[in-house]
């Protein structure tokens, strides 16, 4: 949606509200519904503002300590919420309604480093100066229920009851009964000007797909965001309840496969055509992904999904079509990509984007020898291992050389008091399996 687009639509009674928002450190959505004339008579040109602890607080939107840029030393002031009037678009699924992605800067006009969509612009500023831009798509595993989220709340999401009751991963006939819902959220995000491309049912009960077209790499992490937001708010309309957990259950967990590839600025592919810098980006993933865990597996949950044998990566490897590896090397010609298997459907896309971009230029400019593709089943092989715990991720992001080159201080340390929230809102908690194991027989 162009701006004169939205000025037409708005004086003619069709658009009312925009949703100005950011992206917070959880990958999710915040900000402020506007009138649509204020939006168009103050906001376009002078921008809005928005409370600078929406970067510092946890899942809960709970204040807390280590924050260097928001604290309650330094008086939760705000920071300005600029428009990106690129990402403009109509919200089919909210009446009279569209949206607006925001970049965040301080009064001054300087950069919130720590913000994510900050973070993801310095890297592919960094790609630019080589003259290249990157693509990707990612693709969002999720879990459907019958029960409203009101519902699964008051069950203390115990005994939900999933909308497939069997593996339908593939299956025609068993999709078929989620499809009024699984069509209205594709055709919504279709009409919101994403590309769809397909959906698809997974392996664990009530696990749905749906897969969209790639694109420059800031656009494909916002409609990320907008629709991971657009289809809980779908599917809460209709009645259901649907999660992005890593891993909601026993069974398999809820993935984020990132496809990524490199254009130059003409269009024309890289990888295609440069081979010595294939190998050396991929290597360089390689040799970060597990300094870099902590961006493709920011929370506790994340780490349950790391199982062996179920399709989500326990070894830091590499293989062509190989689904067993962490890096699944697929396509042909100028669809030749690298797919990153680890991240869940948890993750915040800017930042694994990021440390993607940033490991594989570390390859590039390091020169890596990129390693023999893995042959065979990765889950039994002798290669390193993806980190087990957000606490063992902590750690060697907060050792990582690549990180803090690539980020800087600031963003490292920022989202190193991140992950030490979650674990210490962890321990605190007493879980339903400590209960079932103790209340009467310890």
């Amino acid at each position: 949606m162009t701006l004169d687009e939205l000025r037409d639509l708005a004086d003619r009674g069709e658009v009312d509200t925009v949703l100005l928002a950011l992206v917070d450190m959880q990958g999710r959505l915040q900000g402020k519904r506007l009138t649509a004339a204020h939006f168009l008579d103050e906001v376009v040109e002078g921008n809005a503002e928005g409370c600078n602890y929406l970067l510092a607080v946890d899942v809960d939107m709970t204040t807390v300590d280590g924050y260097e840029m928001s604290s309650w030393d330094r008086g939760y002031g705000d920071f300005v919420m600029r428009p990106d009037l690129d990402t403009l678009r109509p919200v089919p699924w909210l009446t009279g309604t569209a949206l607006c992605m925001a970049d965040l800067e301080w009064e001054d006009g300087s950069e919130v480093v720590a913000s994510p969509r900050q973070i993801l612009r310095r890297q592919i500023d960094r790609l630019a100066q080589r003259g290249w831009v990157a693509a990707a798509g990612t693709e969002l595993e999720f879990q459907v229920f019958r029960d409203t989220y009101e519902e699964a709340w008051k069950k203390g999401y115990r005994d939900l009851d999933p909308v497939n009751l069997y593996n339908v991963d593939y299956s025609l006939l068993g999709t078929a009964r989620v499809e009024p819902l699984i069509r209205r959220i594709r055709n919504s995000m279709m009409d919101a000007g994403m590309r769809v491309e397909n959906s698809k049912g997974e392996c664990n009960f009530g696990q749905h797909e749906i897969n969209f077209r790639y694109g420059p790499v800031l656009r494909t992490a916002d409609e990320h965001a907008i629709y991971k937001n657009g289809a809980k708010e779908i599917a809460a309309q209709e009645g259901h309840a649907l999660t992005f957990m890593a891993k909601f259950d026993e069974r398999e967990g809820n993935s984020c496969h990132i496809h990524l590839s490199l254009q130059r600025e003409d269009g024309t592919p890289v990888f295609a055509d440069e081979t010595e810098v294939f190998d050396r980006f991929v290597a360089g993933l390689l040799a970060g992904m597990r300094e870099l865990t902590l961006f493709f597996a920011p929370h506790v949950n994340s780490y349950k999904r790391f199982v062996a044998g179920s399709f989500a990566p326990t070894a830091v490897a590499w293989g062509a079509d190989n689904r067993t590896c962490s890096l699944r090397v697929v396509g042909h010609g100028p669809g030749k990509r690298v797919e990153n298997r680890l991240p869940g459907a948890d993750v915040n896309p800017y930042l694994a984007l990021s440390a993607m971009i940033a490991a594989g230029l570390h390859g590039i400019e390091e020169g890596l020898e990129l390693e023999p593709p893995c042959e065979g089943n990765a889950y039994a092989s002798d290669k390193p291992r993806v980190p087990d715990s957000l606490g063992e991720a902590r750690d060697l992001f907060a050792g990582s050389a690549l990180a803090r080159a690539a980020f800087g201080d600031d963003v490292v340390e920022h989202y190193l008091n991140n992950a030490r929230v979650e674990l210490d809102a962890f321990a605190r908690a007493v879980t339903d399996w400590e209960r079932y194991r103790g209340f009467e027989r310890l």
